[in-house]
């Protein structure tokens, strides 16, 4: 997502530690000491990183701490470069823009309990509200975070504490699939609850598999691969849009949404990686290829979220 220059400030990272194999976390605070912009749990902070890139990261540390913000960062070999610019070149006393944040995957405050899923870095939002909760949690809640080794898991110390073993469930598979976490027990009686998200794709394409007997609305996922990842089998494809008589092209590795900004079009958007539900539009002809975790079923004949899914059909026509 592009943000408005205007609207961006100056963090400087007051302290950079490592945390896990791969994995560093970063403190960030106003260079002159001011309070910084507050935030609530579950929010992510958009930062160019140092080689230009825009990314969004998780804040980690509890809102009630004003004067610092908190994102850990897992370096990504194979990803397209911003985890990479942020843990190789990015150093404490080093300014980096940043943009206000924003929230959109909000922690339910009325909920009768919470089950956290967390699988590797996807800790990070999790992390936020469940030091929130301080030693009066507003309910019950349970964490099960999964990882493939010890020394890849970040705040094992502080997660594997004995304090929170009736709460916290940390699994290891060594990349074994045979020593994967049964998640069904936990999710087999529907409506239980708020259950809240975060990882690998295939994770939560397993938890919304298996909660499909849920309340959408109990379901909360977040992702940030922005504009979905590539797949071997994309192609080009048009969006005709009905409103305007617009035709734009969307190439192999942009978003629709990405396309339809670049000409000119406003879409209200915030996570940008299909677990949010802003984006969505109404199709009002072609078939989509869906890729989001918000959609019903019911739904999916006449909206696309344009953040994330493309075209099965060599156009789309929307309701723009």
């Amino acid at each position: 997502m592009q943000h408005p220059l205007e609207t961006r400030f100056q963090l400087k990272i007051a302290r950079r530690q490592p945390m896990a194999e791969g994995i560093v976390s970063f403190e960030l605070v106003h260079p002159d000491g001011q309070a910084l912009p507050p935030f609530t749990v579950g929010s992510h902070l958009t930062i160019q990183v140092p080689n230009g890139e825009h990314r969004k990261y998780s804040l980690c540390n509890s809102p009630e701490d004003a004067q610092h913000y908190q994102i850990t960062v897992k370096r990504e070999e194979n990803g397209r470069g911003g985890s990479r610019s942020l843990v190789d070149d990015a150093r404490e006393g080093d300014l980096l823009y940043a943009w206000a944040p924003d929230n959109a995957f909000e922690l339910v405050d009325n909920a009768k309990s919470y089950l956290f899923i967390a699988g590797g870095i996807g800790i990070t939002p999790m992390l936020s509200m469940i030091r929130s909760f301080g030693e009066l949690p507003p309910a019950p809640w349970k964490l099960v975070y999964l990882s493939q080794r010890p020394e890849t898991t970040a705040f094992l110390d502080e997660l594997g504490d004995a304090t929170l073993k009736k709460q916290v469930r940390i699994h290891h598979d060594y990349g074994d699939p045979g020593k994967q976490f049964d998640l069904w027990p936990l999710l087999e009686k529907p409506d239980q609850g708020h259950v809240y998200c975060c990882g690998p794709r295939g994770l939560m394409e397993a938890v919304r598999d298996m909660s499909g007997h849920w309340s959408p609305s109990r379901i909360h996922f977040e992702s940030f691969v922005e504009g979905g990842a590539a797949q071997p089998d994309d192609k080009p494809f048009d969006v005709h849009l009905a409103q305007s008589g617009q035709t734009l092209t969307v190439p192999v590795g942009r978003s629709i949404l990405s396309v339809l900004r670049e000409g000119g079009h406003a879409v209200p958007s915030s996570c940008e990686s299909g677990s949010c539900g802003s984006c969505k539009t109404r199709l009002l002809e072609g078939q989509a290829d869906h890729r989001d975790f918000v959609l019903m079923p019911d739904e999916m004949d006449d909206h696309i979220m344009v953040c994330v899914s493309r075209a099965h059909s060599d156009t789309l026509t929307l309701d723009l």
